[in-house]
């Protein structure tokens, strides 16, 4: 895999570890690599690392090595590099019986970059090889942060990944001791290790077949994964921002956006935790105890945010907790963090939006502050191709599943397929149990959901729609609308 690389990208192994300056070497597919990107606009760029890392990743879940017993079929690996590298969660197989540990190794990789970002890895190991980046690097890398200019964005980029391993392992650290109550010394390690990862890039693959529903009342394990989501569902912007105020500069004051990030994550939280809890008292959680009950409904309003874990059976909650689980899962993470939907701050605009429109202001307002109309316009753009991405999957997902479903058995399936579309889109993985029946064409449509959920609506229409730019405006007219 090594020799590989340095193929690839033209590097000598000694030029990598070396203190020395790089040396590049002519690789066979060196120039033709870059003559093939160079070509390529950021959007397409950031579209296609996602493309390349699910091909290589089914390439490897196909072989014989990375299932426990028989084969994999192709379709199904797929599925399972598509959901491990878009941190998506949803499972055709399980994933802790079908696959080896080297199949398992394998989705922990393709979750690892899918949650921090493929560019991000990429401009990382760039940085530290080479020690700078190119002006279309640096294009490339501000686009999949979603924000610049950076003067020093390869250090920023540095800062990121460090950041993400150590948290991980803190959380492995904690996690092995919960889990050596239940498991000898290996397993718990190991367990703690796929969990950790899995639940800070909001994944949501477990190695046990129920998830965590066997450890609902264990109060370290829940609130370790709690709080590994909570942090990778906030973004990269907010521990830069934390970083500034908590650091030798403490009289800066916290960023506009990382306000609404916090306001609107822990709002949420807060909501979901009680409506799910007054749903579900009398319910899924009438066996459990109060204090397991609040632990267990705030669980769940927090995995519902794009990480896909669940210590209560998701198929047999109330229609209430699984209509406000879409709600929740369309809302979804904030921007730069490993999880989907269509994004806190998104949701906190298109509010903002609302309220001004109604109070007659000439301008958007949020948190004391005016909001430009690119960003409305934005925002609005986000919410409606995801609403719009999510009802087509829905419709095509009901021909193809039972397309002869009628009465009670079309009703359920028609939830079930809502709830799958949204937690596809939405990049959560939690499924009423429609996942493992779908069919070859429903196994297709999430696949894409999944993708699309992953590199954000705004990506994806660039990638797709040509860039036109007028100069000339066309005369306007007033139709009636409402």
């Amino acid at each position: 895999m090594a020799h590989l690389f340095y193929w690839l990208y033209g590097l000598t192994p000694k030029a990598l570890f070396s203190n020395e300056s790089v040396r590049y070497n002519v690789a066979p597919l060196s120039a033709l690599f870059r003559k093939f990107f160079r070509r390529l606009t950021p959007a397409h760029s950031l579209a296609m690392s996602f493309i390349i890392v699910i091909s290589l990743g089914t390439f490897f879940l196909s072989f014989p090595i990375s299932v426990a017993h028989g084969k994999l079929a192709f379709l199904d690996a797929l599925f399972t590099a598509t959901s491990a590298t878009c941190v998506t969660g949803l499972v055709v197989v399980d994933t802790g019986t079908t696959f080896s540990q080297f199949g398992q190794i394998i989705v922990l990789i393709l979750i690892q970059i899918g949650g921090i970002g493929i560019i991000t890895f990429s401009t990382y190991f760039a940085y530290l090889v080479i020690g700078k980046l190119s002006v279309r690097e640096h294009v490339i890398a501000e686009q999949a942060l979603g924000r610049g200019p950076f003067p020093k964005i390869g250090r920023l980029f540095v800062t990121i990944v460090s950041s993400t391993f150590i948290i991980e392992a803190i959380g492995a650290v904690i996690l092995f001791f919960a889990f050596l109550q239940y498991w000898p010394s290996p397993k718990a390690a190991y367990l703690a290790v796929f969990h950790s990862i899995s639940a800070f890039c909001n994944a949501g693959f477990s190695l046990f077949s129920n998830s965590l529903e066997n450890y609902h009342g264990d109060i370290i394990i829940n609130v370790t994964v709690m709080s590994l989501i909570i942090i990778g569902g906030m973004g990269f912007w907010v521990f830069v921002d934390l970083k500034n105020v908590l650091g030798p500069r403490r009289f800066r004051a916290l960023t506009v956006h990382s306000r609404i990030v916090l306001k609107m994550t822990f709002s949420l939280l807060l909501i979901g935790s009680l409506a799910i809890l007054i749903f579900e008292w009398n319910n899924a959680l009438k066996d459990f105890s109060p204090a397991n009950k609040c632990l267990a409904a705030a669980f769940q309003a927090t995995t519902t945010r794009t990480a896909g874990f669940n210590t209560v059976p998701i198929n047999g909650l109330t229609n209430g907790t699984l209509f406000l689980m879409m709600i929740l899962m369309m809302i979804g993470a904030s921007p730069g963090s490993c999880g989907g939907g269509i994004k806190t701050t998104t949701f906190a605009v298109l509010i903002a939006m609302i309220s001004s429109k109604l109070k007659d202001e000439k301008q958007v307002r949020l948190s004391n502050r005016g909001i430009p109309d690119s960003i409305v316009s934005k925002a609005i753009s986000i919410a409606f191709f995801w609403l719009v991405a999510v009802t087509v999957a829905v419709m095509a997902l009901l021909i193809s599943q039972h397309p002869g479903s009628v009465h009670e058995q079309g009703r359920t399936l028609f939830l079930e397929a809502t709830f799958e579309a949204f937690s596809a889109m939405g990049t959560v993985g939690l499924t009423t149990g429609l996942t493992p029946t779908l069919s070859a064409v429903g196994k297709v449509l999430i696949v894409l959901l999944m993708y699309m959920g992953r590199i954000g609506p705004v990506t994806m229409a660039l990638a797709v729609m040509q860039k036109r730019q007028s100069g000339m405006r066309l005369a306007e007219e007033k139709i009636l609308v409402g």
